[in-house]
């Protein structure tokens, strides 16, 4: 090949990866702009009534802050013991420590240390549960990261894909069987519209480490969740299991997964006004975790309370299972949950 061949193979590439940066930009602009305007529409059916759920014991990744931290401390109030799962245990006791202050005494609230960018870590607080706990009724993998710069993980993954599909996999995998230890137990994954935006998956690449666009990376583990949720709640009724698994978009919340986006940066006070608030968001992932409407029901896409149909490749049954294959084959599994 010349030089000038080369020249323009590179520009023609360059271009060609500006562009899809420029497209992805476009995309989440108008999922966006739907989902808010959606969030309105829906506002009255975006309810969950608090239920007893004294015994019942229930994890929350991420619970420290944001959506989770709110989710906390509602699952506190339906009496349940909430397990928070979180980087910083300091953090999560704090939490805590600030829902006991607001007057709310029920519940049993405990912290163990929780980072979804290590599978060992994911391993260390599984048996963690398993020595202090017989059985979880709930796990709802609610930590999640957005549109971070390229970096691998200790397990070589890419972030995104790791904090947000592959460790939430991985721990729903390990605490299968005390999950199954009661009737009707729920796996609620916190996912996002942003899976519409995700294109055909790469399993081969699936760090996108070439030319990598980190609302593509974002896309993709969250059509990854779609896909799990869709797959594995399948997997499951086949093996009569008392498990059910289901996908929540919370909507457009303002929380921290804002921060260093240029809608924040710039103008940071209209996320006040366009998004959910933080409350409006939780009681959105309150209602696929313990609303008797979706007792028994699994593999669904739930949105403002509602069940929704996903993308149409969120729907792809071929795709849910070479996912599976994928993840069990990075993780090391040799059977789902067993």
């Amino acid at each position: 090949m010349s030089s000038l061949a080369r020249y323009i193979a590179n520009l023609t590439k360059k271009i060609s990866f500006v562009l899809d940066y420029i497209l992805y930009e476009i995309i989440f602009c108008v999922l966006g702009a739907q989902s808010m305007l959606e969030d309105i529409i829906l506002k009255s059916k975006n309810k969950c009534a608090l239920v007893n759920k004294n015994g019942e014991v229930a994890i929350v990744t991420g619970g420290s802050r944001g959506i989770g931290a709110n989710l906390v401390k509602k699952l506190l109030q339906c009496e349940m013991t909430v397990i928070i799962g979180c980087r910083s245990v300091e953090a999560g006791l704090l939490t805590v420590q600030q829902i006991r202050e607001e007057g709310i005494t029920q519940g049993i609230a405990h912290v163990y240390k929780l980072d979804l960018e290590s599978m060992q870590s994911v391993r260390d607080f599984a048996n963690e549960i398993y020595n202090k706990f017989e059985f979880i009724n709930l796990i709802v993998n609610n930590a999640g990261v957005m549109f971070t710069p390229y970096r691998e993980t200790v397990d070589g993954f890419e972030t995104q894909l790791a904090v947000n599909y592959l460790a939430p996999f991985y721990l729903t995998h390990l605490l299968m069987p005390l999950l199954n230890k009661k009737e009707a137990s729920r796996v609620v994954m916190v996912s996002s519209c942003a899976h519409i935006a995700a294109r055909a998956i790469h399993f081969e690449n699936m760090n996108m480490r070439k030319n990598f666009i980190t609302a593509a990376a974002y896309a993709q583990s969250k059509l990854c969740q779609i896909l799990f949720t869709a797959e594995i709640d399948r997997n499951l009724r086949e093996r009569n299991s008392n498990v059910y698994v289901l996908a929540v978009h919370p909507g457009i919340v303002n929380t921290d997964l804002f921060n260093g986006t240029p809608l924040k940066r710039w103008f940071p006070w209209i996320l006040k006004f366009i998004c959910k608030d933080v409350d409006a968001g939780a009681i959105s992932v309150l209602a696929p975790c313990i609303s008797s409407k979706f007792n028994k029901k699994g593999g669904i896409y739930i949105s403002n309370c509602t069940a929704k149909t996903p993308s149409k490749l969120g729907q792809d049954i071929v795709l849910q299972k070479e996912l599976l294959k994928y993840s069990l084959k990075v993780l090391s599994i040799s059977k789902f949950g067993e």
